[in-house]
């Protein structure tokens, strides 16, 4: 569901309200992805959307601002490994040299120096890889908890899993470490996107088309790395 706060927000911004008509829909599970998006939406309201209120209520914006930077940079060794897979040298320079900026001068990354020396945040999963390399993004689907997706994009969620080198450090309690990582987040991202999906929603004729419209229009805008379609 966080995946869903980001990628509509992403989405508005690129394209304001989407149009639930336009395109070819590829959307052949239409109804039982209908009842999980729907399903998705209680457990929002039930348990996702309280968390994130009371995460920007309690924690102040400046320690928010921190723990993203740190999620980011814990992110950055599979958006550089897919830079080089897609070929693109000079973003996966641009990703080394943050990396080691905002590890060194940023501690641990909780501050996003490379931004402040001009270096943007970009990002790069193995889905578009493998988008780069021509497979096909496949029939569009709505999975639970995890949001919209197709069955290329899944696929490359757990490559860039598997390629993160905290799966492979062995602490005290490592898997604890991973999961409250991965739940904070999940509720960062959705606290970031609170009006971005209440906004949605609420000019949308049907959530659930305007989702799969905006979700398209962000995944292609990432393959095309942000150039003009042709």
């Amino acid at each position: 569901m966080h995946r869903l706060a980001a990628v509509l927000a992403a989405g508005l911004c690129l394209g304001g309200c989407a149009d639930p008509s336009a395109g070819s829909n590829n959307d052949p599970y239409e109804n039982t992805n209908r009842e999980v998006f729907a399903f998705n939406q209680r457990l929002d309201r039930i348990a996702l959307r309280p968390a994130a209120e009371r995460y920007v209520k309690y924690v102040p914006e400046g320690v928010r601002d921190s723990i993203r930077n740190a999620l980011g940079n814990l992110d950055t060794p599979a958006i550089f490994a897919n830079d080089m897979l897609q070929g693109r040298g000079k973003d996966a320079g641009a990703t080394m040299g943050r990396f080691l900026l905002n590890s060194t001068f940023g501690v641990a990354g909780l501050f996003d120096v490379g931004a402040h020396v001009g270096i943007a945040a970009h990002h790069s999963d193995f889905g578009q890889t493998l988008a780069v390399w021509g497979v096909e993004d496949g029939p569009y689907m709505m999975m639970p908890m995890l949001g919209p997706m197709a069955p290329r994009d899944g696929t490359g969620q757990i490559v860039d899993f598997a390629m993160d080198p905290m799966l492979y450090i062995a602490i005290p309690g490592h898997y604890y470490w991973i999961f409250a990582r991965k739940y904070v987040s999940i509720v960062d991202t959705r606290a970031r996107n609170l009006e971005a999906l209440d906004e949605i929603e609420r000019d949308s004729l049907d959530f659930y088309a305007a989702t799969r419209s905006l979700y398209r229009q962000y995944r292609e805008n990432e393959i095309r790395n942000g150039t003009p379609p042709p």
